[in-house]
């Protein structure tokens, strides 16, 4: 720009003849050989000649009006050029820092006041946007790993109850990743779960690094998870009717959150009911994300196939294809379970199986054998209408094609209604009454002979 400008300045102080020649920028005439035409104009009468002369002047007043007009525009648009520049720069930079720090504080928002509140937690670095405690502190926390801290058991390694020096109860996740997978079982559900940030999810709190030991901590969640609450020694006798609706209706709405809400959507992959977490209230929230994707697209031939027997989709196991239908079908199981408290497979013989789906879809699809292989802790307890629309929920997420199962949207909207206002749903307790009366219902207990 200064070099235009200097460019310009010489330009104007330039006598006016040095521009009669095209070409010519000098400040003084070079001589130049006689041509026939210049001889034939010293020869022309001296009026011709002045008048040739005048017009060479006009024209070259002209020409320097021009060049003054041109440069002034040209450096007009230059600067405005840089302008523009300078502008767009430090425009994307600007937004670039701002939506860095709106990430970062999103992230941070579950993390705050664990760290605000624990000043006693020795951080070593961060991992992203996670905190990495000490692993000595992990250690002490878990008493050395005593058995008796064990909450429990994994693919890749055990979870236990840790209490850190504030008196603060966590769980540690402690994976052992000597094989890739475990390793990027680790990366991925820590990566995932810094990202995301919904009710009905388990969060994060930090991670401990110690050589190939890996160690994950999260909120812990009292109630253990649903497998042992539901086919532990309790035999579900903690789970009434409507609380297991509840799980059900936080279950689901942690999926829409992943299938809907995330950007890339996440597919959980290994939705089950060990993976199912139930705090003091018997809130659920979905855990363990080493093997969920981040979005719809993965390569077949690279695919290692995951998952757990009795959850996995049929269109997963014969083509290696997961997608959001994986997680309902999945889904679909956890409900059965739910409702007949039966696990997913369970044994007919010593050499045989029997998946939870082949034997109660006869059953379940027929009103009149229904209500008998409801789970028996909660068998005449609910309204028959209720139970006949869960049964179909479950018939729908469970069927052998992808596309007709339902959306998981479509799921938590036909549960809400059957959950009570308290427990997150909008049925209120004259509907309860009105349709429940245990001593005249016709699902009352038949005496026992």
């Amino acid at each position: 720009m200064i070099i235009l400008l200097l460019l310009l300045l010489v330009i104007l102080r330039e006598p006016i003849w040095v521009f009669a020649t095209p070409g010519r920028l000098l400040s003084s005439p070079l001589p130049s050989p006689i041509s026939p035409i210049s001889s034939a104009l010293t020869a022309l009468p001296s009026g011709i000649h002045a008048g040739n002369e005048e017009h060479r002047m006009n024209s070259n007043k002209k020409m320097l009006i021009e060049l003054v007009g041109a440069g002034t525009s040209l450096v007009a648009v230059i600067l405005c050029l840089l302008c523009l520049w300078i502008h767009y720069r430090k425009l994307p930079s600007k937004s670039k820092r701002k939506s860095c720090k709106n990430s970062d504080a999103e992230k941070g928002v579950a993390l705050a006041p664990f760290l605000s509140k624990f000043n006693s937690i020795r951080l070593v670095g961060m991992k992203g946007s996670v905190p990495i405690i000490e692993y000595k502190q992990i250690e002490n926390s878990t008493n050395n790993f005593r058995e008796s801290n064990i909450l429990g058991q994994g693919g890749f390694g055990r979870v236990y109850k840790a209490r850190l020096e504030d008196n603060f109860d966590v769980a540690v996740k402690k994976l052992h990743c000597q094989t890739q997978n475990a390793e990027r079982e680790f990366e991925n559900e820590v990566d995932l779960l810094s990202k995301i940030q919904h009710t009905n999810v388990i969060s994060l709190l930090g991670c401990s690094i110690n050589g190939d030991t890996k160690f994950i901590v999260c909120e812990l969640m009292q109630n253990g998870c649903l497998e042992t609450q539901l086919h532990g020694p309790s035999h579900g006798s903690a789970l009434t009717w409507h609380r297991r609706l509840k799980i059900a209706l936080d279950t689901a709405r942690g999926l829409e959150y992943l299938h809907e809400h995330c950007r890339p959507p996440v597919i959980h992959g290994d939705l089950k009911s060990s993976n199912i977490l139930l705090d003091a209230d018997f809130n659920a929230k979905l855990s363990d994300f080493g093997l969920a994707v981040a979005d719809g697209s993965q390569n077949k031939n690279n695919m290692k196939l995951s998952g757990t027997l009795g959850y996995v989709a049929p269109e997963y196991l014969l083509d290696g294809k997961l997608t959001d239908k994986s997680d309902v079908y999945a889904y679909g199981i956890v409900l059965l379970e739910l409702l007949l408290g039966r696990r997913p497979v369970e044994k007919t013989s010593p050499a045989q199986c029997q998946s939870i789906v082949t034997w109660a879809m006869p059953q379940l699809t027929d009103r009149s054998k229904l209500p008998n292989i409801v789970d028996p802790v909660i068998k005449n307890t609910m309204d028959l209408k209720h139970l006949y629309q869960v049964a179909a929920v479950a018939v729908l997420c469970v069927q052998p094609e992808p596309s007709y199962r339902p959306l998981i949207t479509d799921v938590l909207h036909s549960l809400i209604p059957l959950v009570p206002i308290e427990l997150g749903g909008t049925l209120t307790i004259s509907q309860v009454k009105e349709r429940v009366h245990p001593a005249h219902s016709p699902l009352s207990p038949t005496p026992s002979h």
